[in-house]
Formats: structure tokens, C-alpha cells, sequence
């Protein structure tokens, strides 16, 4: 078909750029989880996650050399230390498969949004039916073993109501209305991805072998600690719960299953991911205290990615995605 034929626009290898380095990454996590987990259930839907990944990966690949672009470097088996002990438990494991999850599902949307040609639009379309079926496959599992939680409940009220005074916006000072549906949305998702970032940078923090990495994943485990303290204040103060932590899931080991490499770019990768639902957060939220909060957030997020991006190039750990061609370089060139 014409629409086949089609050169690849920016966005399009742009996606399929990030869809290889950032499913790698998750690759060689969810290949060493595998290879520690005890409970066969669990396994089983590890393994799904492995195959699946691969049929992908190929199709990236061969949709890259198609075009002429070279394939990324990612991660691969040098970033796996094989036969490392038991870093985290296998509900941990679920549950991180769970979170990665909604984030390739994101990320397949935002791909399929962009595509124009049509191989490309049913690969994003496949893909996201592969990451429906891994949520509902995590989902019915953590519910079976009673280690999801849901968000809070809400109770129907009479009729629907209408804004009536400006003190809607006010959160501060205890003048302030109940949180809403809509801003909870944002609040529990937040929390849910800042526990996995605190989670995960506790854990590496245990394992790392550089000096430098280890300072870094313990500031970056200080400002997800903080982001998760100021949303749950504020969901305290309305007596609503928040999502469980998952500190205690992390072994006490310090024999390291992954490259500094991997681990330093994971955690880079869950803080700059978080910009962008910090930010949904942000256009959500009509109380004052929400809207400072999140500002906040996004704020201390581009001071850690900046920490994260000069000691990424520092190690020449950071590869760089396509770039639009330089005109004036070429131009010197005759």
C-alpha cells in the first residue's frame, strides 16, 4: 500500500526510538524478577511479559532497518549480573509489573497518536492490546492476592450540585472544600508512581557500586518521600486513604542484579515520566493547596532529572535519540 511506503516522520522513529530503549530497560528488570520469583502464578504472567516484549522488539527493529536508522543500543544482557540474590519479594515484582504496565500503555496511546502510516498504527494497536491484556492480567492477580488496593470509595450524593462560590478553590488554612473525584484521580496516581520510584531508588541504593549513583538514588528516594508525604497530607485531611508503600517488599541484599547504568536511567526515567502526570494533576486541580503542591513537584523533579542527565553524560551512559539534521554543518561540508 501507498500509505506503507511512507517515509518515517520525527515523531514516528521518535517513538519507536523510545518504545526500544525504555522496553529494554524494563526487559532486563522483568527477566531478572523471573528468575526469582517462587510463586508459579506470578511467573506465568512474567513469562507472558517476556515473550510479548520480544515479538515487539523485533518489530521495532526491522521497522528501524527498514528505514536506514540505526537500531539503539538499550540495555541488553551486559546490564543483567545473572545468579544475583533476592533483591525484592515476588509481590513487589507483580506489583511492578502492574506499574511499568500502565506506563507502556501510555506510551503505546501516545505512539498510536502520532502514527500516520498504517504498518506503524497496527503495531501500536497490537501493542496496546498486549498492555490491556498484561493490566487485566495484574489487576485480577494482586486482587486474588489481596494486595491490590483500590481508591477511595465515594458515596452517591442526592442530586447533582453546582459550583456556587469562589471558596471551591480554597484548600488553605482548613477553608477549603472536600478533595473531588477528578482530583483524586490524579492524587492516587501520583502516589502509586511516586511509591514505586521511592520503592525502586531504595533497592538500587542498596546495591549500586558507584559512589556518585548511590548519592543520586538517595536524593532521588528523599524527594519522592517528600512528594508522597505532602499528597498524602492532603488526603488525610479529608480522612481518605492512600495506596500502601512498599519499602518492606526490598530485601536486605547487596549483591547488585543490574548495571549502574540501568538502574540510574530507571530512576531517570519514573522522574521524568512523573512530570507529565504531575502536570494532569496540575490542570485538574482547583484547590489552591493542590496547585502548590504539584507545583512544587514538578519543580524539585527538574532539579533531580538535572542531577540524573549530567551524570548520565558524566559516565557517557546517556545515548542520544535521533536528531534533526544540522543544515549549517552540512552546508560547511562542501
Amino acid at each position: 500500500m501507498i500509505m506503507d511506503k511512507l517515509k518515517l516522520t520525527s515523531s514516528e522513529i521518535g517513538t519507536l526510538w523510545g518504545e526500544y530503549v525504555n522496553g529494554t530497560m524494563t526487559d532486563v528488570v522483568i527477566r531478572y524478577m523471573f528468575s526469582i520469583i517462587e510463586d508459579e502464578s506470578i511467573k506465568n504472567i512474567f513469562e507472558d511479559a517476556i515473550k510479548t516484549f520480544e515479538k515487539q522488539k523485533k518489530q521495532i527493529v526491522t521497522f528501524m532497518e527498514n528505514e536506514g536508522f540505526p537500531v539503539p543500543i538499550g540495555f541488553t544482557e551486559s546490564d543483567l549480573n545473572k545468579g544475583a540474590e533476592r533483591l525484592f519479594t515476588d509481590i513487589f515484582c507483580l506489583t511492578y509489573l502492574h506499574i511499568m504496565t500502565l506506563h507502556s500503555m501510555l506510551g503505546h496511546t501516545t505512539a498510536l497518536g502520532v502514527s500516520v502510516r498504517k504498518d506503524l498504527r497496527d503495531f501500536y494497536d497490537s501493542c496496546d492490546n498486549d498492555g490491556k491484556k498484561m493490566y487485566h492480567q495484574t489487576i485480577e492477580l494482586l486482587l486474588e492476592k489481596g494486595n491490590f488496593q483500590r481508591d477511595p470509595l465515594f458515596y452517591p450524593a442526592v442530586n447533582p450540585e453546582i459550583i456556587s462560590s469562589q471558596d471551591f478553590t480554597d484548600g488553605l488554612f482548613g477553608k477549603g472544600r472536600r478533595l473531588s473525584a477528578p482530583e483524586i484521580i490524579s492524587i492516587s496516581f501520583n502516589l502509586k508512581k511516586s511509591i514505586m520510584a521511592k520503592t525502586l531508588s531504595i533497592g538500587f541504593s542498596q546495591v549500586t557500586q558507584t559512589k556518585e549513583v548511590r548519592k543520586f538514588l538517595e536524593h532521588s528516594e528523599k524527594t519522592a518521600d517528600e512528594q508522597i508525604q505532602s499528597l498524602s497530607d492532603i488526603m488525610h485531611s479529608d480522612n481518605l486513604p492512600i495506596p500502601k508503600s512498599w519499602e518492606t517488599e526490598v530485601t536486605t541484599s547487596t549483591d547488585s542484579p543490574f548495571s549502574d547504568k540501568l538502574m540510574l536511567y530507571h530512576i531517570g526515567f519514573l522522574f521524568q515520566a512523573a512530570q507529565s502526570y504531575h502536570g494532569a494533576g496540575l490542570a485538574s486541580a482547583m484547590r489552591t493547596d493542590l496547585v502548590k503542591t504539584y507545583e512544587s513537584a514538578i519543580l524539585k523533579n527538574l532539579m533531580v532529572t538535572k542531577k540524573w542527565f549530567n551524570l548520565m553524560v558524566q559516565n557517557k551512559w546517556l545515548e542520544q535519540p535521533p536528531l534533526a539534521p544540522n543544515r549549517k554543518e552540512i552546508a560547511k561540508e562542501k
